[in-house]
């Protein structure tokens, strides 16, 4: 590796090689020298060089790193925070009112001190570590897309699998540009980060998602790859973000990606391509679809990555048939090792209770995920499904449908359409491709869907919001 090379640009500086290894040593030796039973350090940090050289230092010490989300409450900071049992915390400045002395018993920095720290102790004194074989590096939370977040950890070993897999699937290597477009705190936008500098390449992060800062980057830069979730391409799109002279791969995780946006990315942009790869926080990579695939397969979340197996599987355990629908379980060697203070280690087959089937080729397809489901006098909905049809309507421009109490049918499915009043004809649609029990009882018009901080729907807050909107029309 070339030590003058860029490993990371983040708005504020240019960092070198050779600057980067000797700021992720520095960060591993001081944390090696304090004095902690308890390997455990959290950081509430804005997008950054510093988010990176705390994440990578604690693996390189063999602590655990544990990320928290500036769009949190100080209620739920200290939550979480209390919950990781973390040793130390370091704190952006401009953040440090989200705690006080009262409210943590633990070492507690602000970033600015954490950064004179290590601009004093300028001595690298030795690139090993004492550590044990696979240690946990890495405390994240679950999106909390359907109820309360989870904390979950991982090996290094899982993430070693998984940069072979980027590495094999999708390409990536030191001569690549990677624009990371959206927070470190998701596990998809801080996993492209680390392992684009895990191969050599140059990282570019931006602070703060807006379609103009991407599509700028994108145009002025010599980037060849991008990190993105659905919302994020659908918004560049409306911008023409991605017309520039040379070739660029999407890669693409983290929600539902509609076929219409799909389609609109590979026609008006022949030199972009992706992949689309269907996984969770707990289960890593899955299955990916490529531009190729897409053409073949446009409903499909793709056929499983080359060290994973998938089995779709009934109530009693037995395997489906193809196309029969069932709980989707993985075995991977890229899965993670548990929830915080669980009991048993995961078992060997994991689900995360999403449903869907195979087909003849081995392609999976999802349904939904099972405990989002919606029971409606005893008949199942997936809420997914509708989503799909919704937002292939071109007067949608986004939509989430959930499921509401009702003392006769004991849920009714509520379609909830962004900024754009639904029409006859979308109705007229939704009942043509699907099942009368299907369309939904009670339609509602947002100003704007709410997300969780990785950029998915927060279901459990949208469900609250339309029964709150419902009741007040009664």
């Amino acid at each position: 590796m070339n030590p003058d090379h860029i490993a990371i640009i983040d708005g504020e500086e240019r960092i070198t090689y050779e600057d980067w290894y000797e700021r992720v040593q520095l960060s591993a030796q001081w944390l090696q020298q304090t004095a902690h039973e308890q390997k455990r350090v959290a950081f509430l940090l804005s997008n950054g060089a510093s988010f990176l050289q705390i994440f990578a230092g604690a693996a390189s010490a063999g602590w655990t790193a544990v990320p928290l989300d500036p769009r949190w409450s100080r209620e739920e900071c200290v939550e979480k925070l209390l919950l990781s049992e973390a040793a130390l915390v370091i704190i952006e400045d401009r953040y440090l009112n989200r705690f006080d002395k009262y409210s943590v018993d633990m070492q507690v920095l602000s970033l600015s001190e954490w950064k004179g720290k290590m601009s004093r102790n300028t001595q690298v004194l030795s690139n090993k570590c004492d550590i044990e074989n696979d240690p946990i590096f890495y405390m994240g939370f679950t999106s909390g897309s359907t109820g309360s977040p989870k904390a979950f950890i991982r090996r290094q070993q899982s993430w070693i699998e998984s940069f072979r897999t980027t590495a094999d699937t999708f390409g990536i290597t030191h001569q690549d540009h990677v624009l990371i477009a959206g927070t470190l705190l998701s596990s998809h936008f801080l996993y492209g980060a680390i392992s684009t500098l895990y191969f050599g390449g140059t990282v570019t992060l931006l602070e703060k998602f807006t379609p103009v800062k991407a599509k700028k980057a994108l145009q002025t830069g010599d980037l060849t790859v991008m990190y993105t979730v659905p919302t994020m391409t659908e918004s560049l799109l409306e911008i023409d973000a991605f017309e520039r002279e040379h070739s660029l791969l999407v890669i693409s995780s983290g929600a539902d990606w509609g076929i219409p946006s799909k389609k609109q990315l590979v026609t008006n942009n022949p030199h972009v391509t992706f992949f689309d790869f269907y996984g969770t926080s707990e289960l890593s990579f899955v299955s990916y679809l490529s531009s190729n695939d897409f053409l073949q397969k446009p409903s499909s979340v793709g056929r499983p990555f080359s060290p994973i197996q998938i089995e779709v599987r009934r109530a009693d355990q037995t395997v489906c048939q193809p196309n029969e629908t069932g709980r989707i379980y993985v075995k991977s060697p890229m899965s993670f090792a548990g929830y915080l203070h669980e009991v048993r280690p995961p078992e060997e087959w994991l689900t995360v209770y999403d449903m869907g089937w195979l087909d003849e080729d081995g392609y999976l397809y999802m349904s939904g995920r099972e405990n989002g489901m919606i029971v409606y006098g005893g008949l199942n909905i997936f809420p997914e499904e509708i989503e799909r049809v919704l937002n292939e309507q071109p007067e949608v421009k986004r939509s989430v449908v959930v499921g509401v109490p009702d003392p006769y049918w004991g849920e009714i499915p509520v379609a909830i359409i962004e900024q754009r009043q639904h029409s006859k004809t979308v109705r007229q649609a939704v009942k043509k491709k699907l099942a009368a029990y299907k369309v939904p009882k009670k339609w509602l018009v947002i100003d704007q869907i709410i997300e969780t901080s990785s950029g998915k729907i927060a279901r459990a807050s949208m469900k609250q919001w339309a029964e709150e909107q419902l009741s007040c029309k009664q």
